[in-house]
């Protein structure tokens, strides 16, 4: 289990892959973002400026999320984040995308005994290597005793 005091500037983890799927981008942005370019797609297609369906950025937000719990997170003394900054949204992400996503250490400040900080750059990826969406974070991660 990665504990705060095991993290250093410049460590860097590579997170596993996500697959970007049109039924998924529709039903995410019916519930949360219901803008015409995530939700018709035959609209999408014929007026929007990226030529077909798109993810909502919230959404691309959230699939880093998964990455994030699934490939760093998940074995880690992580205990939540205190915020997001810089958050971008670089490129669009269309169905049939898989998305990968990089972090990597870029401060770590001790802040009690049984805790420190943790700034995380993130950069998450389409097939291409093309940057679709990057922030830094502000994570809290658990010491070893």
């Amino acid at each position: 289990m990665i504990a705060f005091d095991d993290l250093s500037v410049g460590d860097t983890f590579e997170l596993g892959t996500y697959d970007v799927t049109e039924t998924e981008i529709r039903e995410f942005a019916e519930r949360y973002d219901p803008q015409w370019f995530h939700t018709d797609p035959e609209r999408a297609r014929e007026e929007s400026m990226f030529g077909g369906l798109v993810a909502s950025g919230w959404h691309t937000a959230a699939m880093t999320m998964r990455l994030l719990v699934d490939g760093f997170f998940a074995d880690s003394a992580a205990l939540g984040a205190k915020g997001v900054e810089e958050l971008r949204w670089r490129r669009p992400v269309s169905p049939g995308d898989t998305l990968s996503a990089t972090v990597e250490v870029v401060d770590t400040e001790p802040e009690r005994p049984d805790r420190g900080l943790v700034r995380l750059s993130i950069t998450t990826t389409n097939d291409d290597g093309e940057a679709v969406c990057t922030m830094r974070a502000d994570v809290m991660f658990g010491r070893r005793e």
